[in-house]
This record gives C-alpha cells, structure tokens and sequence, in this order.
C-alpha cells in the first residue's frame, strides 16, 4: 500500500491513522515532493491526501496519473482541509482508471481508520 500526501502536519497525522488501521500490510508513506513514478507500480492500493486542492508538490503526481494505467487498483482519497481538497484528489484519479472509493475522505466526515480497512477490505473481496 502506499500513501502520498502534501506533507502538512495535519495530512501527515490522518496518513498515520491510515498507517495504524492497515496494520499487518505493507504500508509506504511518502510526500508528493520525494514520490517517484514507480513507488506506486507495486502498491496493491494507494491513497493520495492534501489539506488544500492543486498543492504546488502534487504538479508531477497530477501529470503522471493523466498518462498511467492503473485500472481496477484501488484507491482512496483523504483531506484533512475540505471535501473541496478530496473532490481536486479524486478529479486526480479519474484519468488513471484506478477503482476509486466512492468514499471521499475529509476531516468532519468519520473515522479514517474504518475508512481505510473498508477500502482494503474490498481489494480482498475483489481478488476472491
């Protein structure tokens, strides 16, 4: 699994609790500023966060998921800032045919760690 987030304090803590609810997985974290394109090849199913839409450290994240396939690949969405962060996240998502939760994770919406197992919970499913 990987995460990749904007690196403010507030998205760092929410990308922690998604590290403690998928414990037992292999979890990677990364700033959008140290990911690189083939960080997220492996990863079974990765989640992007940020506190404010278009963050200047997601300009190589945004140009790669336009021109990679990532079909079915489950993926997930998280703001610690506003539904209008997580809505730019998942308008990033689109273009690379990852299977995005329909779940737009933002800070006043719930628990993020029953978010995160719910997430991986179908990856599981859909390989049964």
């Amino acid at each position: 699994m990987l995460i990749v987030t904007d690196g403010s304090g507030e998205t760092a803590k929410m990308a922690a609790e998604i590290v403690t609810a998928l414990k037992g997985n292999n979890v990677e974290v990364k700033t959008a500023f140290e990911f690189e394109g083939n960080d997220i090849l492996p990863a079974q199913a990765f989640f992007l966060g940020c506190e404010k839409p278009k963050p200047d450290s997601f300009a190589y994240l945004t140009e790669l998921l336009k021109h990679i396939n990532l079909a079915g690949r489950p993926c997930g969405v998280f703001s610690p800032g506003s539904e209008k962060a997580a809505k730019y996240l998942a308008a990033l998502v689109r273009d690379s045919g990852a299977a995005l939760s329909p779940e737009l994770f933002f800070a006043v919406s719930g628990d993020v760690k029953t978010w995160a197992q719910n997430i991986v919970s179908n990856l599981l499913q859909q390989r049964r």
